[in-house]
């Protein structure tokens, strides 16, 4: 038989101290209004627990039973809560975070090691994932992606800087096969395709006179890995698409060379989303806040 937590507890307090009064003052309640809470718990329990006169309160046999269990199950369900104030009063406990490679190694790899020194309590868990999931359904406490892969009902905030594309491809390969002028003259070129985990291949974006271009390249190799298919670039398989920052070092060093800048989008950052504003965990305000 199931009695509400709060009517134990004022049970448990009055068997404590044999007195309404002590334990009154305890609860900072009124005697009267302890001793119908204790009243109605015999009622529901069908027990008397508590033997009272004008003078003294002790138990019934049913009561001093019941407080021998009692009393030390509420002492673990008061320190499970004050590890819970422990949560509140500080970031601790496990963050788990679903984010695409891109997201670990451009925006949280650079100051990770700042974050976790800063935040030694907290255990960040980071599940990195291309495909679009279910961030509650995964167990995740939060997300990252593009603002135009986010749900409608998230909560989303900028996080990490710009994240900017480039089109590139070998010296070699642009010798043998020329240098695109714009956009749609990738269709007649070898165009190294990154794959999505749902199958298809990404649509390379672009501006034409101010406005948004997709352009639906097409090649002979697709791979799920930008490190692969910046390789193939680098050998001179073909062009690809991909964030600057991953190919930065291999244009200074001469290995690949940047083509079509001027009809590249705007660079844009990613978003950190999480179901809901009420009750954030500090620990995942925290790193909001450090990212941000």
């Amino acid at each position: 038989m199931n009695s509400d937590l709060n009517a134990l507890s004022a049970f448990a307090r009055v068997a404590y101290w044999r007195s309404f009064r002590r334990a009154a003052q305890e609860l900072q309640v009124s005697p009267s209004a302890l001793s119908h809470t204790v009243s109605k718990l015999e009622q529901t329990l069908g027990l008397r627990l508590l033997n009272r006169s004008t003078r003294s309160v002790s138990l019934s046999d049913a009561g001093a039973r019941l407080f021998a269990q009692l009393n030390p199950a509420l002492d673990q369900i008061g320190q499970a809560l004050d590890v819970l104030n422990e949560v509140r009063l500080r970031p601790m406990g496990k963050l788990k975070l679903n984010v695409p490679r891109v997201a670990a190694q451009l925006v949280l790899a650079p100051k990770l090691g700042q974050f976790l020194a800063a935040y030694p309590d907290v255990q960040l868990d980071l599940v990195t994932n291309d495909a679009l999931v279910d961030i509650v359904e995964q167990g995740c406490d939060a997300g990252i992606r593009f603002g135009e892969s986010l749900q409608q009902d998230m909560i989303a905030v900028a996080i990490g800087p710009p994240l900017q594309f480039s089109v590139c491809a070998s010296p070699e390969y642009l010798r043998l096969h020329g240098i695109p002028k714009k956009p749609k003259d990738l269709l007649k070129h070898a165009c190294l395709q990154y794959r999505f985990p749902s199958d298809l291949h990404y649509v390379w974006q672009f501006l034409a006179n101010g406005k948004p271009l997709d352009v639906a390249t097409n090649g002979a190799f697709a791979s799920d890995d930008f490190t692969t298919i910046i390789q193939a670039a680098v050998d001179g398989a073909g062009i690809c698409y991909t964030y600057h920052a991953h190919i930065a070092p291999l244009i200074k060093q001469g290995k690949l060379q940047a083509i079509l800048q001027d009809a590249i989008p705007p660079a844009e950052r990613m978003y950190l989303y999480y179901p809901s504003r009420n009750n954030l965990s500090l620990s995942l305000r925290a790193f909001i806040d450090f990212y941000k």
